[in-house]
């Protein structure tokens, strides 16, 4: 990604992805890098292809399958011929037809290249990597981003691995992606362990439930333990704090029981903010009625 809107710069989200909310019959454009890291001539086809939400994941179609997201996005290039180590740009274009109903669709953008052809005649490799798409089709202002933190599971593996499930539900409308960590403190003669990564590919659509798990040192103590769990999609984020125990090998645990619920990131801030700007207008108001422009929409670069 090139490019991403003003208003997402603080998204690690929309710097990675065409992540955006537009009303029908809006036209955007996003330029993509494509870059030959190999000593080796290129020939590179750049194409989009349909997704779902499906299982607690992001999951591609096959091939170049189509669904109504990809009816609207054109590429203003097919194919592109890179030398090595060389790089060029793209542009999508995706135009969402006024009559459009509401609801989120989900894609990707494709940029794959064939392996050598083989004298034997066997199947050729397709190496592809791609560009993810949220899209947001709706009138009015974004449905808000949000998910909760419900019961934390620890475990150990018949091989002694413990491990620490998370149950998450989006409570917002719009497609999460989960990462985040799981630090423990107050452990046997007060010691401390981790932070210990989630693992990633876990997305989740509006109103889905689903877990990440974290997998921890084979030699780490049973416990008890306080476990604080750190979780974030995009600009939100959110946080628990529980009391666990690991179990024997092979076991499961008893549920973590929440000491408390943390409200991080933007979202306590949003709410500061809102309360704020309700009390700037409420003074504004009494001032003047006038209503000042709303500017245009713009792009900001991306690096990389």
């Amino acid at each position: 990604m090139l490019e991403a809107p003003t208003d997402r710069r603080a998204d690690p989200r929309a710097l990675r992805y065409i992540v955006d909310h537009l009303p029908p019959g809006t036209t955007i454009k996003r330029q993509l890098l494509i870059v030959n890291r190999t000593a080796e001539p290129r020939r590179v086809d750049v194409y989009p292809a349909a997704a779902t939400l499906d299982g607690s994941a992001f999951r591609f179609g096959e091939g170049r399958a189509a669904n109504e997201l990809t009816s609207w996005t054109t590429l203003d290039r097919s194919s592109v011929e890179l030398e090595p180590w060389g790089e060029t740009r793209v542009r999508a274009t995706i135009t969402v037809p006024p009559t459009t109903p509401r609801g989120e669709r989900y894609g990707v953008v494709w940029a794959a290249t064939r392996s050598a052809a083989r004298p034997s005649g066997e199947i050729n490799q397709i190496h592809r990597v791609g560009v993810r798409m949220y899209l947001d089709v709706g009138p009015g202002g974004e449905p808000a981003s949000d998910f909760a933190i419900g019961e934390l599971r620890p475990a150990r593996s018949p091989e002694g691995v413990p491990s620490v499930t998370v149950q998450v539900t989006n409570t917002g409308g719009r497609a999460v992606d989960l990462t985040g960590a799981i630090a423990l403190s107050e452990g046997p003669a007060g010691s401390r362990a981790g932070p210990f990564p989630v693992g990633q590919g876990v997305t989740l659509p509006p109103g889905g439930s689903g877990q990440v798990v974290a997998r921890l040192p084979t030699e780490l103590p049973n416990g008890p333990w306080k476990a604080e769990v750190t979780l974030e999609s995009g600009t939100v984020k959110r946080g628990a704090t529980v009391r666990i125990a690991f179990p024997d090998p092979g076991q499961a645990g008893r549920r973590g029981s929440v000491v408390s619920g943390l409200l991080t990131g933007w979202t306590g801030g949003a709410a500061v903010a809102a309360l704020l700007l309700l009390t700037t207008l409420g003074v504004l108001l009494r001032r003047s009625r006038r209503v000042p422009a709303v500017p245009p929409r713009e792009r900001v670069p991306v690096d990389g």
